[in-house]
């Protein structure tokens, strides 16, 4: 049977960073994130609060599940890099191949051979 199995805290807070440092990364941008700790109406909070500069390195993070202040001396020119070099979206927009994006709807299934 496919009983439920919650996911484990540790999965939990990895991948709530993962999708933090993935969307700071992409979007060469700096993620502030504030989360509660402790316990709220019987439920634990895991917590979590942390920092991620667009590179999508952690620079600040709470570390314990209690409340806690985290800061960093953010370089907002960093965000600036990322978005000019590496996601330079102006200058690697391709728009000659979105004809298969915005002409087709559904899926068009293979000849078989």
């Amino acid at each position: 049977s496919n009983a439920y199995h919650p996911e484990p805290v540790h999965l939990k807070m990895f991948h709530n960073l993962l999708s933090m440092q993935a969307g700071a990364y992409q979007n060469g941008t700096w993620v502030v994130a504030a989360a509660k700790a402790g316990a709220e109406d019987g439920y634990g909070l895991i917590g979590g609060s942390c920092i991620i500069a667009p590179t999508g390195e952690i620079v600040a993070q709470a570390l314990t599940e209690e409340d806690e202040v985290v800061s960093y001396d953010c370089d907002l020119d960093l965000g600036q890099y990322i978005k000019k070099t590496i996601f330079d979206f102006d200058a690697h927009r391709r728009i000659e191949h979105y004809g298969l994006i915005t002409e087709q709807t559904g899926v068009i299934p293979q000849p078989e051979d």
